[in-house]
């Protein structure tokens, strides 16, 4: 689920690029000017128009983190021989 959320925010920032891009070259702005143009344009607009996918992405990674933390004092738990033997004989 992250990973497909992460995917569509990126392309539809990427998509963004293309259509001011696109827009700036209708009005015979040359390529290179109008990408740069583009770019500097669609990362404060992508934080408005995007700010419902941008947060899911944000709460994606934050049980993510959550996740593999808790696995992690977990193991170094059972390293340090806190909890029980992992298999019982």
């Amino acid at each position: 689920m992250l990973a497909r959320d992460v995917t569509l925010y990126v392309l539809a920032r990427l998509g963004l690029v293309a259509v001011v891009t696109g827009a700036l070259m209708l009005f015979n702005v040359p390529l290179l000017p109008a990408l740069a143009v583009g770019v500097v344009v669609a990362l404060p607009a992508s934080l408005f128009i995007f700010k419902g996918l941008r947060q899911r992405v944000a709460a994606g990674l934050n049980e993510h983190q959550a996740a593999r933390r808790a696995e992690r004092d977990k193991l170094r738990s059972e390293l340090r021989g806190d909890e029980g033997p992992l298999t019982q004989a």
